[in-house]
């Protein structure tokens, strides 16, 4: 594994939840996507959407409703149409499988942060912290990635100065929430890393 991919890594199990449809082009490579639902411990679903080559599906003949295991890049890009998320995030199989293994999300992450952090308090009174890390990948290009962090790493990562490398462990989190629009409440999906270990570290 290259400097590049340790600084970001994924690693799912999970359940085909549609079938995959055209996503984009890139250097003359046609790429497409589904999303991935993962149950968490408590029941909970978080849905991620996977980026894989034609020639990956082909390979495996895979099925909706089929449990694959996924390892790949977290990644991002600005949707710059005007329609949905202004950032989406989606993982990037470098890998894929059938399997049976049991449902499995996990993030491994080390950047640099690139935003003030923003401590807050849930209406249950507990403390989170809202970071923004910036990740290398080739082509001298980054992925800027959604961080939360709770409790005592919450004030401990609030006291941080933008430019301040990290080196994280976590999930991948997806939420619905609701946008009032001129149209009307419009439901919405936001995705983040929910953190459960994190640290100070050199690049």
């Amino acid at each position: 594994m290259d400097m590049i991919s340790s600084n970001n890594h994924t690693r799912l199990c999970g359940v085909m939840a549609a079938a995959p449809v055209y996503s984009h082009s890139s250097r003359g490579q046609q790429f497409f996507t589904f999303p991935l639902e993962v149950q968490r411990l408590s029941g909970n679903i978080d849905t991620v959407n996977i980026i894989v080559r034609p020639e990956q599906l082909d390979a495996l003949e895979i099925e909706e409703s089929s449990k694959l295991c996924v390892s790949g890049q977290l990644r991002t890009f600005n949707n710059k149409n005007g329609e949905g998320a202004k950032l989406v995030i989606s993982v990037f199989a470098r890998e894929i499988w059938l399997g049976e293994e049991e449902d499995c999300n996990h993030v491994s992450l080390a950047g640099t942060l690139c935003k003030a952090p923003t401590l807050r308090c849930t209406p249950m009174g507990r403390d989170i912290c809202d970071l923004m890390l910036a990740v290398n990948r080739h082509y001298g290009r980054s992925d800027y990635l959604p961080c939360i962090c709770w409790g005592t790493k919450a004030r401990e990562a609030a006291m941080w100065d933008v430019g301040t490398q990290l080196k994280l462990e976590g999930r991948i989190q997806s939420r619905n929430y609701i946008k009032l629009t001129e149209d009307g409440p419009v439901e919405k999906t936001a995705y983040e890393v929910s953190v459960t270990e994190l640290s100070e570290t050199v690049l």
